[in-house]
């Protein structure tokens, strides 16, 4: 039994990697190639599925422009293509061998639909770590059980586990702030 929580701790770290991930994805108004970068391509007749971000060069020359370059500009219409369907509100216009995406600027009621769904993620976040606390509370109760650890041993780690799920969550919920600021900022 292993009654270290190193192996949860980094398990909770990833959840929020992840969660920062899925954050990057909430557009603010500004340009940025997390916006675009992870949307699916069906290039070269369907016969592949790549992200943007494997088909070319995403660059931010003003705040309210994205531009992407395809290494290979026989994809340049597949690219363009997955970006108008991924319904994020874009619209990109090809321009020789170049992609160009002008970011509208958000609408009050868009702002607010974002922030619902960054609350959504930010819940989501902290459900994931709590379902790992959940999990390791089990596998404590199981080692206790089987005698491997001491019910004392078992409270004091229940406790350290609980020190650990609201420091995660509150990591989560600050960020999801920091989001949320920058949503509402103009």
């Amino acid at each position: 039994m292993d009654i270290r929580l190193t192996d949860v701790s980094q398990r909770m770290q990833k959840a929020v990697e992840i969660v920062s991930t899925d954050f990057s994805s909430i557009r603010t108004g500004r340009a940025s190639a997390s916006l675009i970068e992870n949307i699916m391509v069906s290039a070269y007749d369907g016969a592949q599925k790549l992200k943007v971000m494997e088909l070319g060069t995403i660059s931010t020359p003003h705040a309210k422009t994205l531009v992407v370059e395809p290494w290979d500009t026989s994809v340049i219409n597949d690219i363009s293509k997955a970006l108008s369907e991924a319904n994020i509100g874009l619209n990109p216009i090809v321009d020789v061998n170049v992609i160009r995406i002008s970011l509208p600027p958000l609408t009050e009621e868009r702002r607010a639909e974002f922030v619902k769904l960054l609350k959504q993620k930010v819940e989501s976040g902290k459900v994931m770590i709590r379902q790992l606390r959940h999990d390791k509370m089990a596998d404590l109760k199981r080692g206790e059980e089987k005698n491997e650890i001491t019910e004392d041993d078992r409270k004091h780690l229940e406790n350290e586990l609980q020190k650990l799920t609201d420091e995660y969550t509150a990591k989560i919920g600050e960020m999801g702030k920091r989001k949320e600021e920058e949503l509402i900022q103009i």
